[in-house]
């Protein structure tokens, strides 16, 4: 009986909210209802031995590994990976919801109903009668809104919900971010490269005298610098990090290869010369838009 007020009550508030759900979207709840109810038996008394010793802490590393995967998958354009991979999330998910669920906290139903009424607060302009220009504006309301959600919750800071434990550069981002909802910030992005100029140069000086606990300091400062500078352009510090990371291994994999099968010297001034070659070659196949430039021959 309370299953069937359950299902009557979403359906009318999902009804009330103006959405329609497809045969697609009633088959896909049945899969996460199986996934729920299979990791149910994982952990229950006659289930898997390793599922069942597992808690909160140490999932995470597994749902780190699951996420920045989908990332992967994401950036190599792959959508048969994607499709694996977003289940693999999805399957963190659902184990951390059964958790949940045993130690009568929160449940995968409590989960989804939370970001369901999330996303229809935040869009207002969706699900209300606000109207809005354009996405810009769109990011302002859902800023808005979600300083009052955290003052109706009593967070006393605009730091407080920011996740200690996300990539360091995408942190550092979100905190300037929040810092510029109270003005405290620079005007534009040539302010910022003011800034980074001056912590490059308080860097130097510190490598220099040879002091090394204050130059990681200034390097924790210009890191700092760059990720505000980073949002004043509208790019993700993280992104860029890990792009530029990626070029600098399709470019290495190249000299290495030379080396190794002695086209190329063993030395710096041989492999920069390789170093230029395998960043032009790369650059070329980017421009004629193939979609593996780590297997692309020398024009």
């Amino acid at each position: 009986m309370e299953a069937q007020d359950s299902s009557e009550s979403e359906r009318r508030t999902t009804a009330d909210r103006g959405v329609e759900r497809t045969p697609d979207d009633r088959a896909a709840g049945d899969l996460l209802a199986e996934l729920v109810a299979i990791m149910r038996r994982l952990r229950g008394p006659d289930g898997c031995p390793w599922d069942r010793e597992q808690d909160f802490m140490s999932l995470r590393r597994y749902t780190l590994e699951e996420a920045y995967e989908v990332v992967q998958a994401i950036e190599d354009g792959d959508p048969r990976a994607l499709l694996g991979e977003l289940g693999d999330l999805m399957l963190q998910v659902v184990f951390l919801a059964q958790l949940g669920a045993e130690d009568r906290t929160f449940t995968i139903h409590d989960a989804v109903r939370s970001i369901n009424d999330k996303l229809v607060r935040r869009h207002p302009h969706v699900f209300g009668d606000l109207d809005v220009a354009d996405a810009d504006e769109v990011l302002r309301n859902w800023e808005a809104i979600k300083h009052q959600e955290r003052d109706a919750e009593g967070e006393p800071s605009l730091m407080d919900d920011i996740a200690r434990s996300l990539p360091a550069l995408e942190r550092a981002q979100k905190t300037g971010k929040r810092a510029a909802q109270l003005n405290f910030d620079w005007p534009d992005a040539e302010a910022v490269l003011a800034k980074v100029r001056e912590e490059v140069a308080e860097l130097e000086h510190e490598v220099q005298a040879g002091r090394r606990d204050r130059a990681e300091e200034e390097l924790g400062d210009l890191l700092l610098a760059l990720t505000n500078l980073a949002r004043h352009l509208g790019v993700s510090a993280e992104v860029a990090a890990n792009s530029a990371t990626g070029r600098f291994e399709r470019r290495f994999r190249r000299v290495e290869a030379a080396v190794r099968e002695g086209h190329v010297e063993q030395t710096p001034e041989a492999m920069e010369i390789e170093w230029e070659r395998a960043k032009c070659a790369l650059a070329a196949a980017e421009q004629r838009g193939e979609p593996d430039a780590d297997h692309v021959e020398d024009q």
